[in-house]
């Protein structure tokens, strides 16, 4: 075998992965967000769960990018970790239409159809309403391109003539259980360091449909693969979260049971296969010639397709019934990590693993700002009770002392944990813009960055607050008066319900939201700070209270109102709106 031709091998099996990545990506830019819907709706029980991760799978070419989207719907809490466990194993059947896809590029010469699809999809990629079209018909001919190289690679190598190899493959007895076992661990092995289990399978047809490859073991190597697609996804939710790390254990507990009871009845669910496909198992090249040999074995990629895919199917149908027990199953594996919340400053969703395609890392990081956001809500409710806590007479201050640092940290940590979210998600965000994205992406993205900058500059609003309240309640100046604490009660009471109207916004779809509502508060919220500040200055001149008191007092007013003006901010951002003019 030359260099050149193991170097066409593996140029082609390069492309076809590209031509697979860049047509998964493609439909992803044309339908990500109504596939999302679609899975976000269509899960309602353990069966429609199935079609849906079946369904998404086989529209974007992409178990991993259905596995991601599930998992990010779980830790936005719309999906359990039952019905994600439902979805995976629909996407487990869904992938196996690749196989087929593969399977025809194998045994018919497609090779000519690559240059009319790279011809119309050049044009549509420089006509920019149609360039998603155009990007998909450029992964598809790389695929079919890809396929066609393989399958004349293939054919040239003669490898069912060659001696060696067939010598080796012989080397193996077929008969037994262990030769079984390290082809299905060779499998495993191979998916694991290519990182694709299209390429293992494509490698497998070549070698099977050559006729060096005997079908039993080609099988062993299609099961190995479908174990060792799940250790990838494993070591990737390493780093992730509790539930993302459930969801791929669950995935892997899957496949690993389906090759266990597979085992046991291995010869006999292969033959029923073959005689679906039409193929001989028993017929030789000594037996029946050469070119009756070569006939049949032409036949071997659609017994590995239609394996794959009845494999995939039987396993749904046996385990979809075990859903919850596969759910307590690992829950009790991966138990549930005990951070104290306040300490916790990883993010939740972001999980470099799981950053496959563009389109679904801005659905991860929306997750992540709609958690930033519900941070700073929280952190404001502190300063809230800070203030209460501040409201202590003198005689009690000794008594308060302890709660009130102790809150005070407590804030403290909040807004280093705002400024470490802001440099993570941006980080995150700006990787993800290096790639190729739809014009829809990129205007979220931009929307994004602006929304995590207005939330961090919240916190430092809380944070300012909170050390104006602690100043005053460590200093010497005098008390607020009681009508002061009512009205800042009330200011803050206005801006949090700003920043719950934000949340809900962030929580929920946009079509939905009533943008009113957040304007209505915040010319509230100035009205009143107005109103405040005149009152103020002739509070001072009746002397009801110091000026320096007048002076701390007006300082967390204003900060309320400045507060309103980042949430107003946030709002415009995510609703698509130009900012205000300062």
């Amino acid at each position: 075998m030359s260099i050149w031709v193991i170097f066409t091998l593996l140029g082609s099996l390069a492309l076809l992965m590209y031509g697979m990545k860049s047509m998964s990506e493609a439909l992803q830019k044309m339908a990500g967000p109504q596939l999302r819907h679609v899975l976000g709706a269509m899960t309602t029980n353990r069966f429609t769960g199935m079609l849906t991760g079946m369904l998404v799978t086989a529209s974007v070419q992409s178990s991993t990018a259905t596995t991601v989207m599930t998992v990010s719907f779980v830790n936005a809490g719309l999906l359990t970790l039952a019905q994600a466990i439902s979805v995976i194993m629909g996407a487990n059947i869904g992938t196996t239409l690749t196989a087929w896809i593969m399977s025809a590029g194998m045994s018919f010469d497609v090779g000519s159809l690559a240059y009319p699809a790279f011809l119309v999809g050049i044009i549509l990629i420089y006509q920019k309403k149609y360039r998603y079209i155009g990007d998909f018909l450029f992964g598809l001919a790389f695929l079919i391109f890809a396929l066609a190289t393989l399958r004349t690679t293939g054919q040239n190598m003669h490898l069912g003539e060659n001696q060696a190899v067939l010598d080796f493959f012989a080397s193996f007895d077929p008969n037994s259980f262990v030769t079984t076992l390290i082809f299905l661990l060779l499998g495993g092995i191979l998916t694991f360091c290519v990182q694709s289990s299209a390429a293992v399978m494509a490698i497998t047809m070549i070698l099977c449909s050559s006729g060096a490859l005997p079908i039993y073991q080609g099988i062993a190597l299609v099961m190995g693969e479908n174990i060792g697609t799940t250790v990838t996804s494993n070591l990737a939710a390493m780093s992730a979260n509790t539930q993302a790390r459930r969801a791929a254990l669950a995935h892997m507990f899957f496949n690993v049971f389906g090759v266990v009871w597979i085992l046991f009845i291995f010869r006999p669910f292969i033959d029923m296969v073959c005689g679906w496909v039409g193929y001989d198992v028993n017929m030789t090249m000594e037996t029946a010639g050469t070119h009756a040999f070569m006939a049949n074995a032409a036949k071997l990629s659609f017994v590995l397709a239609a394996f794959h895919t009845s494999f995939n199917v039987a396993n749904t149908m046996i385990l979809i019934w075990f859903i919850p027990q596969i759910e307590r199953f690992v829950c009790w594996v991966i138990k549930s990590k005990k951070v104290d919340e306040e300490e916790d400053f990883r993010l939740h969703f972001i999980t470099a693993g799981f950053m496959k395609t563009p389109e679904l890392s801005v659905l991860e990081a929306q997750k992540e700002i709609q958690q930033f956001a519900s941070r700073m809500q929280r952190m404001f409710g502190m300063v809230r009770e800070l203030l209460t806590l501040s409201s202590s007479h003198t005689d009690k201050k000794d008594n308060q002392a302890g709660d009130f640092n102790k809150l005070y940290t407590r804030i403290e940590k909040y807004e280093g944990i705002s400024d470490n979210m802001e440099l993570e998600i941006a980080k995150y965000l700006d990787s993800v813009s290096d790639a190729h994205l739809s014009d829809d992406t990129k205007a979220k993205i931009r929307a994004m960055l602006r929304e995590i900058s207005e939330l961090e500059s919240i916190g430092d609003a809380c944070y300012n607050m909170a050390r104006t309240i602690s100043r005053k309640y460590n200093g010497k100046q005098d008390h607020f008066v009681e009508k002061q604490y009512d009205h800042m009660h009330q200011m803050m009471e206005l801006t949090d319900q700003s920043l719950s109207q934000m949340n809900k916004l962030l929580g929920g779809r946009k079509e939905t939201y009533d943008v009113n509502r957040t304007f209505n508060i915040e010319n509230e919220i100035n009205n009143y700070r107005n109103q405040l500040k005149s009152q103020n200055i002739n509070d001072i001149n009746n002397h009801e209270y110091s000026y320096a008191v007048g002076t701390i007092y007006m300082d967390l007013i204003n900060e309320c109102e400045k507060l309103g003006d980042y949430v107003v901010n946030v709002v415009e951002a995510r609703m698509g709106l130009r900012q205000k003019d300062a």
